[in-house]
């Protein structure tokens, strides 16, 4: 799980101060100013998944089933039966790199849990069913980086190695030579045939009152939120120059408190510098109570559509005019009850399209979608209602 059910309780205090029907987009055609500003970006607006009224539904693939042939073709046949259109495919994440990679500065770091063993023939294979790969990248969550470059952790107050409450180090997000190597992944990642990088652990740890202090000596005065916008605005700036979109995983609190959470996320600061933000606003993660809401496990539609309906308001104060800026990530897993099926799939993708956007990613775990398969539309249509922006 990427978004602790703990932290809730500290983050909550903290932050109150195949074609044209499977890709169709809202409007039936993508405006001069929304082309015009993707190609200044630097991204193909011939591929019409790059697009900014594009609509997006996708499935999570972790690495272990990303390198299944097996698995692979039982998703991709449900992705040519249903509307989704897209896999965001492990390519790096807390256990190292999952594709054999040509760069020197970046080998190093490939861990121990295999790769995808033909990473070029499955990329032709989901593009040849229209199927966007999007590559994930977890990022400061990096066990492997650490014990390849322990000098580049986050630190104790004695100079040791910090540890979280599962005994993994995690690199320093100041230092910029973790930046770089993460960046030359995202590059690589372009250049091998992604047409859109998602960072994930895009955050520092947890603070909890039970571990040690975490100490960022090349801090230099730098905030948190800060520094997390700095390093997105220059990896996304490098991606988007290849021809690629940016996009970035964060915290589902994120979208509805004013100001950043302890692990230095800040809606105000990410969202301007990044192509795409996909909050995790799994029901099952908010407190009894969470908007008003006595269980929120058992109210999916609701607790979706609070978490993003102000997101278009939000994201027009800061300027931001792309109708699909916002696609969050969505419940296909269970945690005590209701067990999570076809009907809450149904349920929280209404709320999204309630709120005003068409995209979305399902994310399991184990990457077994097929519980949830009766919750899926036979094809990729938009449903968004109109909102201001």
């Amino acid at each position: 799980m990427r978004f602790p059910l703990s932290l809730l309780f500290v983050l909550s205090i903290v932050g109150c101060v195949a074609g044209e029907a499977r890709s169709s987009d809202s409007s039936g055609a993508t405006g001069a100013n929304s082309l015009a500003a993707t190609a200044a970006a630097g991204r193909d607006t011939t591929n019409h998944f790059l697009t900014d009224t594009a609509i997006v539904r996708g499935l999570y693939v972790n690495r272990f089933a990303a390198q299944s042939s097996r698995r692979m073709k039982k998703l991709i046949a449900m992705a040519d039966s249903t509307e989704i259109n897209a896999f965001v495919l492990d390519m790096k994440d807390e256990f190292g790199l999952n594709y054999q990679s040509t760069d020197a500065k970046v080998t190093p770091n490939a861990g121990r849990m295999g790769a995808v063993p033909d990473l070029k023939a499955l990329l032709d294979t989901l593009k040849a069913h229209d199927i966007l790969a999007i590559a994930r990248l977890v990022v400061f969550k990096d066990s492997v980086a650490a014990r390849v470059h322990p000098g580049r952790t986050i630190r104790k107050a004695d100079g040791t190695a910090w540890r979280d409450r599962h005994g993994l180090a995690w690199v320093n997000p100041y230092d910029k030579e973790i930046w770089e190597y993460n960046i030359r992944v995202a590059e690589e990642m372009v250049r091998l045939g992604f047409p859109e990088v998602q960072f994930d652990y895009i955050r520092f740890p947890e603070p909890y009152r039970s571990l040690p202090k975490q100490v960022y000596p090349e801090a230099n005065g730098v905030t948190k939120p800060d520094v997390l916008a700095d390093f997105l605005k220059t990896a996304c700036g490098r991606i988007n120059k290849l021809g690629g979109r940016c996009t970035a995983d964060v915290f589902g609190l994120i979208t509805t408190v004013n100001g950043p959470l302890e692990i230095g996320q800040d809606w105000k600061k990410l969202s301007p510098v990044t192509d795409v933000l996909l909050p995790m606003v799994y029901p099952s993660h908010y407190p009894r109570g969470a908007f008003g809401i006595a269980r929120p496990n058992a109210e999916p539609y609701k607790v979706i559509y609070e978490a993003i309906a102000k997101l278009p308001a939000r994201d027009r104060a800061l300027g931001i005019k792309n109708p699909e800026h916002v696609r969050p990530w969505l419940q296909a897993f269970s945690i005590g009850q209701p067990k999570y099926g076809a009907a809450e799939i149904e349920a929280q993708k209404k709320a999204v399209y309630d709120a005003g956007y068409d995209g979305w990613v399902l994310w399991h775990p184990g990457s077994l979608y097929e519980p949830f398969a009766k919750g899926l539309e036979p094809t990729t249509v938009s449903r968004k209602k109109e909102v201001a922006r």
